[in-house]
């Protein structure tokens, strides 16, 4: 189940626009021109497989090497390598977690909803993380491979549900880190060993899929572990980082429906009927209707009420799948254009953003830069007066 057979099946069934915007999203056109270029050099030298063959999947290479066609194709490269020896494909396919309940309590997290823009959001709860027992139910090794089955899964099931859902192309994670409790002195070097491996593979391999993250309750404990970790991360990340204390509620609020917010992050959502909010994977992903309209063009589905096999677009058609808005713009082609404009314009604004995060951490880095070289210059000047 991939994000490039649903953009098929969107563009084999729709009768407009709007349902391939979901699966291409809004093309900048100097973001594209790069895209083909980088395109064009992977198949020159027969380096591109076809499950990658995206457009949004070399566009995020480019981000990451600041549109660099050189180096954004060694990285890919370098993507393709790894998952060969780490057999990533076959992790994705076959990997069983038996130890998932006894994960789940001696760690929580889990993706529960989705933000305001219709993105998957992820929460964990670090600071109550049992590391004793985490050891002792999964190896690093197991956990490692877990985290990557759970990024194929995101790649290849949530964010395609979610674009459905959204009516719009998703392909990035809105991310909430709990770290009430969490200090130098509980962050173990086992800790700090998974901690860099995480990143890495995050990284390297899955870049430009955080949209935002939201670390939370970070006391004095955690500011001076944070000034540690940030060593290990590169600027790109950190400028979509926001540090906040137990005041955070009316910033994540901004981005976040209380609904989709579990209550013991100040949101109104329990779960309590079903386990905990962290236990069941909850989002679009999960929605029967969605899955099925992500299924092959072989598979047709079987309308309950009326006994008819369904097709994709026969469900975008359904009320349940496409609201009001939807439909006028389907009757009306100068109501397609504004939506089409409209999904531009977000997707420039978000792209602004990113720009204007990664300026501001570039700009706090020369800073940094520019007083050590005063600090310098004014210790050379120093000794020369002691010289004299």
């Amino acid at each position: 189940m991939s994000f490039r057979s649903i953009e098929q099946l969107l563009r084999r069934n729709s009768k407009t626009k709007i349902s391939q915007s979901i699966a291409t999203g809004i093309h900048d056109q100097k973001e594209e021109k790069s895209v083909q270029s980088l395109r064009e050099s992977l198949l020159a030298s027969n380096q591109l497989p076809e499950k990658f063959d995206d457009y949004h999947v070399l566009l995020r290479f480019l981000r990451m090497r600041g549109f660099d066609v050189l180096k954004a194709k060694a990285t890919f490269l370098n993507m393709l390598k790894w998952r060969e020896d780490f057999a990533v494909d076959a992790i994705a396919k076959d990997f069983k977690v038996e130890e998932y309940d006894a994960l789940k309590r001696c760690y929580p997290h889990g993706f529960h909803g989705v933000d305001k823009f219709g993105r998957p959001l992820y929460i964990e709860r670090i600071g109550l993380v049992d590391l004793n027992k985490l050891m002792q139910v999964m190896s690093i090794d197991r956990y490692v491979k877990y985290h990557i089955s759970e990024q194929e899964k995101t790649i290849s099931l949530r964010y395609p549900a979610c674009s459905l859902a959204a009516k719009k192309h998703i392909s990035s994670t809105t991310a909430i880190l709990d770290v009430k409790g969490l200090g130098m002195n509980n962050f173990s070097k086992a800790a700090r060993e998974m901690f860099i491996e995480i990143q890495k593979i995050d990284s390297n391999y899955y870049p430009e899929t955080l949209n935002q993250l939201y670390i939370i309750n970070a006391g004095s404990g955690f500011r001076a572990l944070w000034k540690v970790l940030k060593a290990f991360m590169e600027a790109r990340t950190l400028a979509k980082i926001q540090v906040l204390g137990t005041n955070y509620l009316s910033t994540i609020l901004q981005t976040i429906e209380p609904s989709n917010l579990p209550d013991f992050l100040g949101g109104t959502c329990t779960c309590s009927a079903t386990g905990g909010c962290l236990l069941q994977d909850k989002g679009p992903w999960t929605d029967t209707r969605i899955i099925h309209a992500s299924e092959e063009p072989s598979a047709r589905h079987v309308d309950p009420t009326s006994g008819k096999k369904r097709t994709l677009g026969m469900l975008l058609e359904d009320n349940k799948v496409r609201d009001e808005m939807s439909e006028n713009i389907q009757q009306n082609p100068v109501n397609e254009q504004i939506f089409g404009k409209i999904q531009e314009l977000e997707d420039c604004a978000v792209q602004t953003k990113e720009v204007l995060e990664t300026l501001i951490c570039k700009q706090k880095e020369l800073a940094i830069h520019i007083l050590q070289l005063r600090k310098l210059l004014g210790d050379e000047a120093h000794a020369e007066k002691k010289q004299e």
